[in-house]
């Protein structure tokens, strides 16, 4: 199998890094979790941030299998639809999103929110593997900060979410409807049991000044490094650790936009019948 070629964009707004990894013999591709640009005091998206990835996989020749999400974000808006009417390819996601959309249905009291894993076009379970040209997939349950989350492996890369930061900023929230902060170790350590020169590759980074944004790490590393949990890192010390600092968090701002967008696949609730889309904002629910 040859090696993936991976190009990634960081998104400043929400620290989000996008992902697209192509086989360099046919040129097929795969864009794991892009961004929507959104600004909340507005109420307004725009495409920047897709648009420029889209111009980056014209230019290169590729052709666009899939867009991936490792998890139904809550810190940005997906734009897997709007990316999908302009290059193709099929929208991916863990199976469990099932249990996220029904969350979230009640919470926002949303029959519109589907409870099947529609509209994603495919729902990954744990262990799938799946073809991009010549490169082989490996998909992997890695829940703990959602039910839903997974990674996806190919070669000696994978594409993990949120399930780990940097070594010096640690791991993922689990306070999120469904989190679970023993599973989320439980997780981490079928990551950290890959050969340690395996690369894991970040959804977000929120570096300190003293460094630029980075966003790929090795399993040696996190091993050594990881803040939250680096070798010798027990399951109880961790979910006391994770839950004490969980609560003093606030809740990501566009935590409410966000999911209920991303629950639909990254598609926008469906206009009313004065032609207007509209989000809803759940007072004293989280």
């Amino acid at each position: 199998m040859p090696d993936a070629h991976i190009r990634s964009f960081y998104d400043a707004a929400t620290a989000t890094i996008t992902h697209v990894v192509n086989c360099p013999v046919t040129r097929r591709a795969a864009i794991i979790d892009s961004v929507l640009d959104y600004d909340p005091k507005a109420g307004r998206v725009s495409h920047l941030s897709a648009d420029l990835i889209a111009a980056w996989v014209r230019e290169e020749g590729l052709t666009v299998d899939w867009l991936l999400e490792t998890h139904c974000h809550a810190d940005h808006l997906s734009a897997a639809p709007y990316l999908q009417q302009r290059l193709g390819g099929r929208i991916g996601i863990g199976a469990h999103i099932t249990a996220v959309q029904q969350v979230f249905r009640k919470l926002f009291n949303d029959s519109a929110i589907p409870t099947d894993g529609q509209p994603f076009d495919h729902l990954f379970a744990d262990g799938e593997r799946f073809q991009l040209g010549e490169l082989s997939f490996e998909v992997l349950h890695t829940p703990g900060h959602t039910p839903a989350c997974v990674s996806y492996k190919v070669g000696d890369e994978v594409f993990i979410g949120d399930t780990l930061f940097m070594p010096d900023y640690g791991s993922a929230r689990c306070d999120f409807p469904g989190g679970d902060a023993a599973t989320l170790y439980r997780s981490v350590q079928r990551l950290l049991a890959l050969p340690g020169h395996t690369r894991l590759h970040l959804c977000h980074d929120y570096p300190p000044a003293s460094r630029p944004a980075m966003w790929v790490s090795t399993v040696d590393d996190q091993l050594a490094h990881n803040v939250h949990l680096h070798r010798g890192v027990g399951e109880d010390d961790f979910v006391a650790m994770r839950k004490s600092r969980d609560r003093s968090l606030q809740m990501p701002q566009l935590l409410l936009p966000a999911v209920q967008v991303n629950v639909r696949g990254g598609r926008l609730p469906e206009p009313e019948d004065n032609g207007r889309r509209y989000l809803k904002i759940p007072l004293n629910a989280l």
